[in-house]
């Protein structure tokens, strides 16, 4: 593995190099401010090899989210405008860790207004960023929804912000917040919030209480 990772780190710094190289040639003309990045340092190959390394081992943040692998039930309860009457449903979602424990992958299925409802996530823990990082998918949609999350400590939950497609708003985006709490070891609560459609105010969307299935 750890020869696998210089290699790869290794042809990745080459890449870069040779693209470099082009770059500056196709834009000879223009000032070396211009050509590279004023924030661009010179990396030795041994450094870069330590960084990708540490990159990519899983560490304490990853074995948490190990801790949830395995099959839970949601109560969800979602709210379409502000004021609205809740809506509430059940689903099913299953935790598992792929690619050496590296990320985790869940699939969650339910109804939603009556129709079958399906989603996917992918989230791990960036080791360079320092922070959680998270996509979703679903079949209620075609865009892919991706965020960066925080970890509170005394609260023992991540905090997610991003963006997502905004269908009403074409080629716009609108910000999202999520708070994943782990409650204890058998229960967690995912509340999600963006914009009201007639405010476009903050306003939460998404409660959703997950039991471990025993």
């Amino acid at each position: 593995m750890k020869n696998l990772l210089l290699a790869f780190s290794t042809v990745f710094l080459l890449i870069a190099c040779e693209k470099g190289k082009t770059d500056a040639s196709k834009t000879s003309d223009k000032t070396d401010s211009a050509t590279v990045s004023s924030d661009w340092k010179p990396v030795d190959t041994a450094t870069a090899n330590k960084a990708w390394m540490e990159f990519a081992t899983p560490g304490d943040m990853h074995k948490m989210l190990a801790k949830s692998d395995g099959n839970w039930t949601g109560e969800n309860t979602m709210w379409m405008e502000e004021g609205g009457q809740p809506m509430k449903s059940t689903s099913q979602a299953t935790n598992k860790m792929i690619y050496g424990g590296r990320y985790q992958m869940s699939e969650h299925k339910g109804d939603f207004m009556g129709m079958p409802f399906e989603g996917m996530s992918i989230t791990g823990y960036d080791n360079a960023k320092k922070k959680f990082v998270s996509t979703w998918i679903d079949n209620m949609g075609t865009g892919i929804m991706y965020m960066e999350g925080e970890w509170n400590a005394a609260n023992k939950s991540i905090e997610f912000k991003g963006k997502m497609t905004d269908p009403a708003r074409p080629g716009k985006d609108c910000d999202i917040r999520e708070i994943y709490t782990f409650v204890d070891d058998n229960t967690q609560k995912l509340e999600m919030f963006g914009p009201g459609s007639k405010t476009g105010k903050e306003m939460k969307t998404m409660e959703i209480l997950f039991t471990r299935k025993k």
